[in-house]
Order: C-alpha cells, then sequence, then structure tokens
C-alpha cells in the first residue's frame, strides 16, 4: 500500500507539470491572470536566470504621485488590477507597493518587455564578437529561414521590426500569428518557432515598413543562442543578472520539447530586479565594473529607429521610444519598465489587466508616468 500511494504521488506530480499551450495565456480569465502570472513555471517550462550579490536599492524620499483626476497611487493600482509599482531616481527607490496579494519576493511576468532584455543580450553578444554585425543577414545564423521570406532580411531588420514579412498581431484573435506561433509540427532539429516563421510570406520590402512583430523577437532570441552558444537565461545570468547584482533568480520560459525560450515573451522578475535592469542601463550599461553592451550600443538601441505613426514615439531596437529620450519596454496585460536618462528615473508596474491591450488601459499607464515625472519635477 506504502508503495501504492508513492506511486500515485508521483502520477500526479507528473501531471501538475504538464505544460500547457504557450499561448492559452492570452484568454485566461481575470482569475486566472491574477494567480498565474506570479507563478508561470507552473504551468510553462522554463529555465533559471542565476542571481548574484544583490545590487542595493536603498530607501530615498517618498514620492506622492498627483493624478490627472487626483487620484493616488492606491486609486489607480486598484483600479488598473496592479500588482507591483517601483519609483527609482538616482538609484534610491521612491515608490515601492504592492497589490493583488504580491510582494518583494514575488516574480511576476513580463510579456513583451522580455523583447527589451532579448535586445540588451544582442548588445552584449556584439561586444563579445559572437555577433559579427547588425548588418548580417539573419540566415547566417538562423540558415533554417534562407528558403522563405527571412532570406534577405538582415539583424537590424528583425530588432526594428522592419523585416516586410507578413504578420498578424492580434491578442484577442485565436487564428493570429501571435496566438499560432507555437502551433504545427515539428521538424527534426529544427525549433518549432523557426519552422512557423519560415513558412510566412513576404508583404513588403525589407526595410520598408515597421509592423509589430512577437516571433520576430522570438528568432533574435534565437539567434542571440546560435550565435553565444548559450541559453538566454544562461547568458543573462552571466552578462547581467550577476555581475550587476540581482538579488533574486529570474526565469524564462522555454519551449518544453526544443528547449526554445520565447525571446519575445517569457521573463519573470521580481519588482525590484525589473528595476534593477533599469538602473544598469542608467548606469551606462556596466556591471562589475565592466562594459557589457557594445560601445554606442544604449544610445543606437534606444532612438527612434521606425516610424509607428504616433506623434513624439518611435520604435527602436525592441524599446518604444519617446522624443524626450525617455524609453520603455511595454508588455501586454499593463507591464512597464520606463527608463528617463534625463531625470535619472526608473517606473517600473507589474499587473494583471482585464485585456491584453486597450487605449483606456495604456492611457492611465501613461498617466501614471506623467504623475510621477510631475512629482520628481516638484510640480
Amino acid at each position: 500500500m506504502k508503495h501504492l500511494t508513492i506511486l500515485a504521488l508521483l502520477f500526479l506530480a507528473g501531471c501538475a507539470t504538464t505544460h500547457a499551450r504557450r499561448t492559452d495565456v492570452l484568454f485566461w480569465n481575470q482569475a486566472q491572470r491574477e494567480a498565474s502570472f506570479r507563478a508561470m513555471e507552473t504551468h510553462y517550462a522554463s529555465n533559471v536566470v542565476r542571481h548574484g550579490v544583490a545590487h542595493p536599492l536603498p530607501a530615498g524620499a517618498p514620492l506622492q504621485p498627483r493624478f490627472d483626476d487626483g487620484g493616488t497611487l492606491e486609486t489607480y493600482m486598484a483600479a488598473h488590477h496592479v500588482a507591483g509599482l517601483m519609483v527609482v531616481q538616482d538609484g534610491h527607490v521612491r515608490v515601492e507597493r504592492y497589490g493583488l496579494g504580491a510582494g518583494p519576493s514575488t516574480r511576476w511576468t513580463s510579456f513583451s518587455v522580455a523583447k527589451s532584455f532579448t535586445s540588451t543580450l544582442v548588445g552584449a553578444a556584439l561586444r563579445d564578437g559572437a555577433i559579427r554585425s547588425l548588418d548580417d543577414k539573419v540566415i547566417r545564423y538562423i540558415p533554417e529561414l534562407a528558403a522563405g521570406a527571412y532570406r534577405d532580411v538582415t539583424v537590424r531588420q528583425l530588432l526594428d521590426m522592419t523585416s516586410g514579412v507578413r504578420w498578424n498581431e492580434d491578442y484577442a484573435d485565436p487564428h493570429s500569428d501571435v496566438a499560432m506561433m507555437y502551433e504545427g509540427t515539428r521538424e527534426p532539429g529544427v525549433p518549432l518557432l523557426v519552422t512557423y516563421m519560415s513558412r510566412l510570406p513576404r508583404e513588403f520590402a525589407p526595410g520598408e515598413r515597421w509592423v509589430y512583430k512577437t516571433g520576430e523577437t522570438d528568432l533574435a532570441g534565437i539567434l542571440v543562442t546560435r550565435a553565444t552558444g548559450k541559453s538566454l537565461a544562461a547568458y543573462l545570468s552571466e552578462k547581467i543578472w550577476k555581475p550587476y547584482g540581482m538579488a533574486s533568480d529570474a526565469l524564462w520560459l522555454k519551449d518544453d520539447v526544443d528547449g526554445t525560450e520565447a525571446g519575445g515573451s517569457g521573463v519573470s522578475a521580481t519588482l525590484a530586479d525589473y528595476a534593477r535592469l533599469g538602473q544598469f542601463l542608467l548606469d551606462g550599461g556596466v556591471a562589475a565594473g565592466k562594459p557589457v553592451l557594445a560601445n554606442g550600443w544604449l544610445a543606437d538601441a534606444t532612438r527612434r529607429h521606425s516610424d509607428i505613426g504616433v506623434p513624439g514615439r518611435g520604435y527602436g531596437y525592441q524599446w518604444w521610444t519617446y522624443d524626450d529620450g525617455s524609453f520603455e519596454g511595454i508588455g501586454i496585460f499593463g507591464q512597464l519598465l520606463h527608463v528617463d536618462p534625463r531625470r535619472h528615473l526608473v517606473i517600473v508596474q507589474l499587473a494583471a489587466w482585464p485585456v491584453a491591450t486597450s487605449d483606456a488601459e495604456a492611457g492611465a499607464r501613461a498617466g501614471l508616468v506623467r504623475a510621477v515625472n510631475r512629482a520628481v519635477d516638484g510640480r
């Protein structure tokens, strides 16, 4: 009987680690979002990003932002399902708030903020010489794409999303590319994502038009892995997470069959460690006294390369850019990493919006940034 009980427990444990479709997350209900965004590793396979000795984030003078409608941080967080807010200025924490039962040790998923992580690793791989040039063809690193629409696309065009390959990023459409990119028949030795992307048709000439594509950042992640010979998690740990001093391990989701990490999504970390990444960038991309990124990478990656049709905004290398010099990593369901070099400011928001994207929710998040800026500026 004892042996049967042990076998039963092992069977149940195996069931508990069965991984769902990676894009099911787009269609979870509110309760599932709030429970699962803090525990993505219970749904999907992942690699661990090992941390180092914590880079200090001492407390600064408390900040009391006031919103355009007169609201407070408390009312804002409740209205927009916010799990964490942190404001760091001059390396000091001026706001640290939690909601939805989260706390300082909670690892929360960042969705497309991970794109900016992947971009930063491209900058590291350039410095290391693992990636020779942004003007290399993508097929130099991912030759399985040579027969399709990516054969003439450069690494630079992959980063600024001007490949010209047709794509549908509609998060509400279960048949869109972003919902289907991890589906299909596997080819031996080829990441499933590469197989899917290799079959997409061309819509525009490379470099002609910007179209947002999560699948392309996944390709960029595979490119970094192929170039460096290391997983994204291992390379992030080696280059930033350990030497700069993140205080907790992070996670990076991966395909549970071919092991490919999702360069365009899938990073889970604590609120403070996201803020530390922003501070690492404000510190010039230097960790343990050594530059991590290629010379000039930060200025180039965080400036406008693509026109997105919004006044005052643009798209760099996997960063949303603003004409005032600030830049952002933005993720669906409310995630934000805002970096403002002029104000020496980092703002991080972790959330579980009721919808993946929404003009109203995005407007409220922009209102948070305005409120913080006013408070920092003493207005």
